[in-house]
């Protein structure tokens, strides 16, 4: 036991000396000094792995980080990038071309890419954690004074990765990711004084959780429903809606605590899923391990699903880096297919605000990278809307690599006065993007049938024009007929537009 104590806090003072490092190495993505720099780009999902196996063809989300390729802009930048299965050749060509200013052969030279040869449902860190030669390679290639690690999530095994590599992590400290739990999300909420539904503390017990909800009733008797969150559920699939009209015969006023939970015990066994397979045995498992909230579901005639996203660099600096009106679906809309940007003026100046708070609270704390945080927007009169924060990402999510997109494709800019996106001309962009344009027929097309659809129906991105669309998770295609897109406009209805003549070419190619 002493020696394992005495190896953990070794492997603590190393990690702090490399973190220190951070400062010196990091480099922003519109960075083009000369000093050398490595990037390694580790895109594992190292979440509850029971929960992302929820979403279609998730192992192929590791193809979403890509759009860090737009780091190879700078002609002294080298980028690493590691997969759990190779890449089509057609894909990382794709990405290359992409590149503005910089020939893709020029590009080519400074990329090294990765696989572990593994399609088990296992975080990708962890499967290159158990290939010691590949360790060795992916070493070889790195020159340790120059480099860092960046990730989906930050883990212990990133954490591990990063030790034995001998190279700073750009990612949130793993001993901070409660911050980011739907429970540690409400913290912040209430240390920063934002609004936010009421709710419960984290509780993996189920009739501590029901008499939690049972509690929160009683505190709003009005309620219509209440929602059931797992504490580290991914896009919304982890989570539960339970309809109190259900329990018409339960008055929550009139009757005992006792009477009260037994019922709502009862009634979660029927509540509805927001995955369409999930069932109550699995999902009650999944509490004791992970641990759930109950908080008040947000009804509203007009309702919206904004966010707003930040990072914090090695100097505890927070920027706001854009905002989003996210597209959700799902049975009672809590599912993340997509998003525009930028969110609604009506509000997103607030949301800078409020998403400035959590940062320089996460700061506060040692949190490092892209942060997010979403809000649920009730309309209230004709220009009032009322916010909700519900919940904070530590990690890079569905609204990281489109606004990635836009700014490789544009070489914009953010402004914080406003909340719009820049050309170096001076021209303001927009974008709808998803992860979820899929349909059965498109199944069987591969990247190269992609490629000759985008190039007839010439619906690439034209460099010259500004508009059009960029394509991610495009390996997802032939198996789950998938597609990942991000339409850049010069106004909102031409992002749309630009969107609905993909899917209109889509469905006419595949007819």
């Amino acid at each position: 036991m002493a020696s394992e104590a005495t190896e953990w806090q070794l492997n603590e003072a190393q990690f702090c000396t490399l973190q220190a490092e951070l400062a010196t190495r990091w480099q922003p993505i519109n960075c083009f000094d000369r000093a050398p720099r490595q990037i390694l780009v580790v895109p594992s999902l190292s979440l509850d792995q029971e929960e992302l196996i929820k979403i279609k063809g998730v192992h192929h989300y590791e193809e979403r980080l890509l759009f860090s390729l737009l780091h190879l802009r700078n002609p002294n930048t080298a980028l690493i990038y590691v997969t759990s299965q190779p890449l089509h050749p057609s894909i990382v060509d794709y990405y290359l071309e992409l590149l503005p200013g910089i020939p893709s052969s020029h590009a080519q030279n400074r990329l090294s890419l990765f696989a572990t040869y593994d399609g088990s449902q296992r975080p990708l860190t962890e499967k290159v954690l158990n290939r010691p030669r590949l360790i060795e390679r992916i070493r070889q290639c790195l020159v340790p004074s120059e480099a860092y690690m960046v990730c989906f999530n930050s883990t212990v095994w990133e954490k591990q990765l990063a030790l034995k590599l001998n190279i700073p992590l750009m990612a949130v400290p793993p001993n901070l990711l409660d911050l980011g739990t739907k429970a540690g999300s409400r913290k912040i909420f209430a240390d920063c004084g934002l609004p936010h539904p009421q709710g419960s503390q984290l509780h993996h017990d189920i009739n501590d959780l029901a008499q939690a909800t049972a509690r929160l009733w009683q505190r709003q008797p009005s309620l219509e429903r209440i929602v059931i969150k797992l504490n580290e559920g991914f896009s919304g699939e982890g989570n539960a809606l339970l309809r109190l009209d259900d329990l018409a015969l339960i008055n929550p006023s009139e009757h005992s605590d006792e009477s009260c939970r037994k019922a709502i015990a009862k009634a979660f066994e029927t509540m509805d899923f927001q995955c369409d397979h999930e069932t109550w045995a699995h999902f009650s498992r999944k509490i004791h391990e992970l641990g759930a909230i109950a908080e008040s579901f947000i009804e509203g005639d007009i309702k919206r699903s904004p966010s707003v996203q930040g990072h914090i660099n090695p100097s505890g600096e927070v920027e706001i880096l854009s905002t989003h009106d996210q597209i959700l679906g799902g049975p009672d809309g809590q599912i993340f297919l997509g998003c525009r940007f930028p969110a609604d003026a009506a509000y997103r100046l607030e949301l800078q605000t409020m998403g400035q708070q959590v940062g320089m609270a996460l700061a506060k704390q040692g949190a490092l990278e892209r942060y997010s945080v979403d809000f649920i927007a009730v309309k209230t009169s004709p220009h009032s809307w009322e916010l909700n924060a519900i919940e904070i990402n530590l990690r890079k999510g569905g609204t990281t690599h489109p606004f990635m997109a836009l700014q490789l494709l544009t070489n914009g800019h953010y402004n914080i006065d406003d909340g719009l996106f820049y050309t170096p001309q001076g021209q303001a962009k927009y974008y709808r993007a998803s992860d979820n344009l899929q349909k059965e027929q498109y199944k069987g097309l591969l990247p190269n049938d992609l490629m000759d659809i985008i190039m007839v129906e010439q619906l690439h991105f034209n460099s010259i024009a500004g508009t059009g669309a960029a394509f991610h998770l495009m390996g997802c295609l032939s198996e789950y007929g998938k597609l990942g897109l991000t339409c850049i406009g010069n106004t909102p209805e031409e992002a749309e537009q630009i969107y609905e003549r993909v899917v209109s070419a889509l469905d006419q190619e595949t007819r």
